[in-house]
């Protein structure tokens, strides 16, 4: 496909793993952008599948597509080779079992060009979506603002359209030095996202779902609960202790997504059978909710559904296990 040479080379880089159900419909988008001088880099992860011979279909056909291979390391470790592959001005990576808008790439330059360049991060929101029932969910609210990086940081504890996705997101090349995401982890991005908003003099924000996030029955937050799930409480209480020595009065802002962590990872213990460890990991959850919920019911910044989730808690386990599966289910 041709470029257009008087625009700056974006990379795009995409980790593919075993995605042979998506790939397709995640590269097609991708070759449709309107914005059209990019570099897909293609990390193959060790795939077994056909993941790799689908993306070799597409380089034949399109010399913007470079193909990395390596052994099964993880996304995390995907992500970093690709990070050494571009050569682009601008980067932004998108998962292999999404896609996106066809104007995708070009909302997020054009977000940078109407401040004149003068912000290193541009983002914009997802479009959930939930693969067994279609649905979809926009997580923005259309507007557009200019915030700074603290500010963002803020609002991504409050889950306040701020998303810690590594995607959905284009970034200067200078904002990715020194940059990686932590391997070996689960759960990745909220243990590096933070840092690119801390280095970040001003994010351009568009709150307009061009990423469709898919929503898969079989995803890491659906899945067996197992240890390594706990990553979640490591990444998170990270990013939290780095925050606060930075940004002390973030204080609250951080407490509020360690509780949050301590939900959702008492959330994917439901499908756990009640073994000693399951029970003591469950006892240290609710132990740290009980003891900062306080906090939590007089942030007003605090969503709603966090309290009710408090409230719910203090009927028992099992009246919030019910609770949550309800509400669960409407969404979905």
């Amino acid at each position: 496909m041709k470029k257009n040479s008087t625009e700056p080379v974006i990379s795009i880089i995409i980790p593919i793993y075993n995605v042979e159900k998506y790939l397709k419909r995640c590269l097609d988008s991708v070759e449709k952008q309107i914005y059209t001088n990019l570099e897909i880099i293609l990390i193959n992860d060790g795939s077994t599948d056909d993941s790799l011979v689908i993306a070799e279909e597409y380089a034949k056909k399109d010399s913007r597509i470079k193909i990395f291979s390596e052994t099964n390391h993880g996304l995390s470790a995907a992500r970093n080779l690709g990070l050494k592959h571009v050569t682009g001005e601008y980067i932004t990576f998108i998962d292999s079992d999404d896609y996106v808008s066809n104007d995708y790439v070009s909302y997020l330059y054009s977000l940078l060009e109407k401040s004149n360049f003068t912000a290193s991060m541009s983002i914009c929101s997802l479009m959930n979506v939930y693969e067994d029932s279609g649905k979809e969910i926009n997580t923005g609210n259309n507007k557009e603002y200019t915030l700074p990086g603290k500010e963002c940081i803020k609002m991504m504890c409050y889950h306040d359209l701020v998303d810690t996705c590594a995607y959905a997101k284009l970034g200067s090349k200078e904002l990715y030095n020194d940059f990686e995401f932590p391997e070996g982890k689960v759960f990745e991005d909220i243990g590096a996202t933070y840092q690119l908003f801390e280095k970040a003099n001003k994010v351009e924000c568009g709150f307009k779902p061009k990423y469709f996030y898919n929503i898969r029955s079989n995803s890491i937050t659906t899945q067996k609960f197992t240890t390594q799930k706990l990553d979640l409480l490591e990444m998170t209480d990270k990013m939290a202790d780095d925050v606060v020595q930075k940004y002390p009065d973030l204080k609250k802002a951080v407490l509020r997504r360690r509780i949050y962590a301590r939900f959702s990872t008492l959330n994917q213990t439901f499908t756990s059978k009640g073994t000693v460890k399951i029970k003591e990991i469950r006892n240290e959850l609710i132990k740290f909710i009980q003891k900062n919920h306080k906090e939590l019911f007089f942030d007003k910044n605090v969503p709603k559904r966090d309290k009710v989730a408090y409230l719910s808690l203090c009927m028992g386990f099992n009246f919030y296990k019910s609770s949550w599966n309800l509400y669960s289910k409407i969404v979905k």
